[in-house]
Formats: C-alpha cells, sequence, structure tokens
C-alpha cells in the first residue's frame, strides 16, 4: 500500500509538537502554603474566662481581635486562619477544657495536616513570674494537665510549646486553686502590654523559626 510520505512524517512528529505545547502551556501543579496550628490552652466557660489558667485563650484572643479574625464553633474546637506573610495559621481554642486538650490538638492536627515541628501550644506555667515567655521545642509537662494530655495523645514531647509566667508565690498543695483565680488588678493592667508581646513571638516563631526565635525572646 502507498504512503504519502509527509503524511508519515506528520504522524511521526504530531507527538512531538504536542509535548511542546504541553510543557509551554500546562499549568503548573498548586503548591500548598505552608500551615501551621497555634493552640491556647484554657476551659471554656464564664466562669473560667479571667483565669490565670486561661491565658492560652487570652493569647490566641488578641490575635483574633488584632487580626479581625472571626472564630468558628467546629468539632472539639473554636477555629479561625490568619494568613501571614504565605504562611497559614490556624488558631485553635479547644472546647473540650484543659485535661483534654490532647484529643482536640491531636484531631485539629491530623484534620488540617500539621507537621510536628509546625505546632506550637500556649500555656500558663507557675515556675516562671509573672509575664515572663518561654519558648521550647521540647520538654516534659512539668504537672501540667494540659500539656501532659496532650503528650499522651501524640505520644511524643517533641513538640513547641509558648509558656507565660503566671508566678510561684503558692504553696505547693494550693496551685490548682491559684490558676483558677482570676487575675489580680494590677496583672490585668500589665497584661494589656504583654500580649502584644506574646503576638510578636508567635509571628517571630513562624517567620524566623524556634531558634532564632529562643534565642531572641528566652
Amino acid at each position: 500500500m502507498w504512503v504519502d510520505s509527509t503524511q508519515k512524517e506528520y504522524h511521526h512528529s504530531k507527538p512531538k509538537v504536542i509535548n511542546l505545547f504541553n510543557s509551554l502551556f500546562q499549568t503548573k501543579p498548586k503548591i500548598d502554603v505552608e500551615g501551621y496550628l497555634v493552640v491556647g490552652l484554657g476551659n471554656i466557660g464564664n466562669q473560667y474566662f479571667d483565669t490565670r489558667h486561661n491565658i492560652g485563650f487570652y493569647i490566641i484572643d488578641y490575635i483574633a481581635k488584632n487580626q479581625n479574625l472571626r472564630f468558628e464553633s467546629e468539632r472539639l474546637g473554636y477555629r479561625t486562619t490568619w494568613n501571614l506573610k504565605g504562611k497559614k495559621i490556624h488558631l485553635l481554642k479547644p472546647t473540650t477544657y484543659m485535661n483534654g486538650s490532647g484529643r482536640s490538638v491531636n484531631y485539629w492536627k491530623k484534620k488540617v495536616k500539621i507537621p510536628l515541628e509546625n505546632l506550637l501550644v500556649l500555656s500558663d506555667e507557675l515556675q516562671l513570674e509573672f509575664g515572663r515567655m518561654r519558648l521550647r521545642i521540647k520538654g516534659s509537662s512539668g504537672g501540667h494537665n494540659g500539656l501532659q494530655n496532650i503528650e499522651d495523645y501524640l505520644g511524643t514531647r517533641n513538640y513547641s510549646r509558648l509558656r507565660f509566667g503566671v508566678g510561684n508565690k503558692n504553696p505547693i498543695n494550693n496551685q490548682a486553686q491559684y490558676v483558677l483565680e482570676n487575675w489580680s488588678q494590677k496583672e490585668q493592667a500589665e497584661l494589656d502590654k504583654l500580649l502584644p508581646k506574646s503576638m510578636e513571638l508567635i509571628q517571630s516563631f513562624i517567620l524566623e523559626g524556634p531558634i532564632k526565635t529562643m534565642n531572641r525572646f528566652n
């Protein structure tokens, strides 16, 4: 059977032409924005709102107000998202009460697919003087029930936490009562100055990384 040589050449070259067209004009796959999960620990309910134990909620609420963000009531927590220079930060306030914080953290870490190194937990700390902040990338719970529950659910101590000092002037047998008391008037006034610093520290953790942030703030 006779075959036109030009037609034969066209059929051989057609795939090459198509491949060249695709390489030039095909839409490139979308690159996912890097995600973070920042969790403020606390207890839900009006009776706990102004207590020292709820400093994690305080910090998260301050960021949300500063950035004009609105929380949605979702499974195991109140959540909103904060876009910061190409980073997508999930701000979470667990609704599982302090001692069940791990259930909420573990669920949302998996739900929004956050790597362990991009998790930051905010909690109160009795062993630091009031207003002192300390960032750590791992460590023990130090007797903090919320941190211990998170460790139990994640199966590791290797997650970052920002501890906010609430003071250490009370006897050991009075610590539970102390953290569940309201801030003093003096402390409440000081918080207005300290919350911006906590937000700055969190921004540094996300944009500069934990090591630089620890060197700068700790």
